[in-house]
This record gives structure tokens, C-alpha cells and sequence, in this order.
């Protein structure tokens, strides 16, 4: 049995999912607002009270997809496995701070468990073309990515206490991971940071460089305080692949200044939310392959704290 914890929005988007592959899964949120909002949504009605109210009475879990707000990531991810269940796909980014994380990856290696943390854009359309496109072309020679936010944006939103001042692994890391997957793990790099935000005191803008072990070069920027916008491009030695947005994939050839848009079967993409299909697909026929790992999670998540002045 698939058991989905969460009743939100992000819940709702895990649910579609799994109505579309006819999956059978339980559902539990926490309160009865949220949990009607939910079957509303979806036509499946959760059962209340947390995953506290739901163990021990079923023990029947094998894998379970995570889902709550980020403040409760650490936590219900923690339960779940201390109750027995070996399998997890829990949502980004598995905990609110570094040291959640390291937490929560002790916990899972003392249970023997699998747990991934779920960076969906890693399955979009547009980047597994540019993988098999980058493979024939002998890989990556250089990439460079914008981590920009929309700082009024964001602090009028209304979240729990800790989420905004650790902005970064729970939403910027989005393209950070995409980038160092596509552009390959860094083996040095050097970060600078400057300004600040009334609700993300340690940086406002940032900005590094630094070498992979393959030895492609990479750069990053972002200015939390400035226009801007998520974006990525990789090199190889015959072409560029330019991601702006994300789920679009833009190519220039080399000696050449025309960028043309690549035609892609983005059909789950637009059925779904981008990149969750096949993400889950890989999720419950333990398929690893594009999955995150939470030990690789960690060690990326090491380098996020470096980027943001966590550290």
C-alpha cells in the first residue's frame, strides 16, 4: 500500500499522479479544513489527525510519499521511519536546515531505509533531452546558472517561523540541484555573498564559481533584491542548452548565434505537474536512476549552506 501524508497543494499534485497511474494509496492530512480541500480537488477524502492518528493501526506501508509543509518535513519523515516504513519519497528539502538533514539521513541509515528527496525537474522533458543530447556530445564542458528569487514576492507570503530565513534549501536548491546534476558535482568552488533581506538576514545576493570533478567549469548568480528569474545553461563542445524557463530547452550550435527551441514531448508535463510522473514512476519501481538520494542530498546541501552564507 502507497501511503501519501499531506493534504496541500502539493499533496493534490502527488494524488493526480497516482490516480493516473491507477495506483491504490491512502491518504492522511492533518486537519479536516485541509482535508476537504483536498477531496474536493481530487475526490479521495483523508484521513485526519497526522500520521500519529494513522500508525499503529495499519503496518501494511511499504512506501510512502511525504508531502507536508516544509516545517514538518523533518518530523513526519522521522516517524515514518522509526514506524517501520523503509521507503520514502519525502519533498524538498527533507528538512528545513543542514543540520535536519543530517538528522534525518542518521535516521535512515540506523533503519536501513531509502529515502529520496524529491527534485522533480530533474524528470522534465526538456532535461532528459538535453542528457541524452549532452551524452552524444561527450559531456559538459562549462555551465553557468541564475538562482535570483522575487524577495517581495516571497516575504508576503505567509509561512512558518524558519522557512523564509532558509530559503534556500526550501526553494532556491530547485536549480541548484538541476544544475550541478545536468553540470556534474563541483570538486571546488568559491562563494560570495553580500546584503540582506528583513526575511533572509544572511545574504541578498550571491554569486561563485568553481570546477566539477570532471572538470567542467561552472557560475552562478543571483540577486534576491533585483529582477531576475531562475535560469541554466550548459556547454558541451557542440552545443549550448539553455533553460529559461526550465521546462523549455533552447539550443545554440557551435559557430552559430541562432537559439532555436527544441520540439519535445512534453505531454506529462502539461498533463501533470512538470517532471512528478515520472519522478514517482521511478519512486515506486525502485528505479534510482535520476532519483535523489538523500546521502546525495546531504552532500549537495552542504555546498547549498556554502552558496547561501549558511555556513
Amino acid at each position: 500500500m502507497i501511503l501519501l501524508v499531506g493534504a496541500g497543494p502539493m499533496a493534490v499534485q502527488y494524488a493526480k499522479v497516482l490516480q493516473g497511474m491507477e495506483k491504490q494509496f491512502v491518504v492522511v492530512g492533518r486537519s479536516q479544513q485541509s482535508a476537504d480541500a483536498f477531496n474536493s480537488s481530487v475526490g479521495v477524502q483523508p484521513l485526519t489527525g497526522g500520521v500519529e492518528a494513522f500508525f499503529p493501526s495499519i503496518q501494511s506501508i511499504t512506501q510512502a510519499i511525504v508531502a507536508v509543509s516544509v516545517e514538518q518535513l523533518e518530523y513526519t519523515s522521522s516517524f515514518l521511519l522509526q514506524n517501520g516504513v523503509k521507503n520514502l519519497l519525502v519533498e524538498k528539502p527533507g528538512g528545513m536546515t543542514l543540520e535536519a538533514i543530517e538528522r534525518l539521513q542518521v535516521l535512515a541509515t540506523a533503519h536501513g531505509a531509502s529515502v529520496y528527496v524529491a527534485y522533480n525537474r530533474r524528470f522534465l522533458a526538456s532535461v532528459l533531452s538535453a542528457r541524452k543530447l549532452i551524452d552524444e556530445d561527450g559531456g559538459v564542458t562549462s555551465f553557468n546558472f541564475e538562482i535570483t528569487e522575487w524577495s517581495d514576492a516571497i516575504q508576503k507570503l505567509p509561512k512558518a517561523e524558519g522557512v523564509k530565513e532558509n530559503w534556500f534549501f526550501a526553494n532556491t536548491s530547485h536549480v541548484t540541484d538541476l544544475a550541478f546534476y545536468l553540470g556534474g558535482k563541483p570538486r571546488q568552488m568559491a562563494t560570495f555573498t553580500s546584503g540582506s533581506l528583513p526575511w533572509h538576514s544572511r545574504a541578498a545576493r550571491f554569486s561563485g564559481a568553481g570546477e566539477t570533478e570532471s572538470g567542467a567549469l561552472f557560475s552562478y548568480t543571483g540577486d534576491w533584491q533585483a529582477p531576475g528569474r531562475w535560469a541554466l545553461e550548459v556547454s558541451t563542445c557542440k552545443r549550448r542548452f539553455i533553460f529559461k524557463p526550465l521546462e523549455k530547452l533552447q539550443v545554440q550550435l557551435i559557430n552559430s548565434v541562432a537559439v532555436e527551441t527544441l520540439d519535445i514531448d512534453s505531454t506529462l508535463d502539461v498533463e501533470y505537474k512538470p517532471g512528478l510522473y515520472l519522478q514517482v514512476e521511478h519512486f515506486l519501481m525502485s528505479d534510482k536512476s535520476g532519483l535523489c538520494s538523500l546521502e546525495e542530498h546531504l552532500e549537495n546541501s552542504q555546498l547549498y549552506a556554502r552558496i547561501a552564507a549558511y555556513v
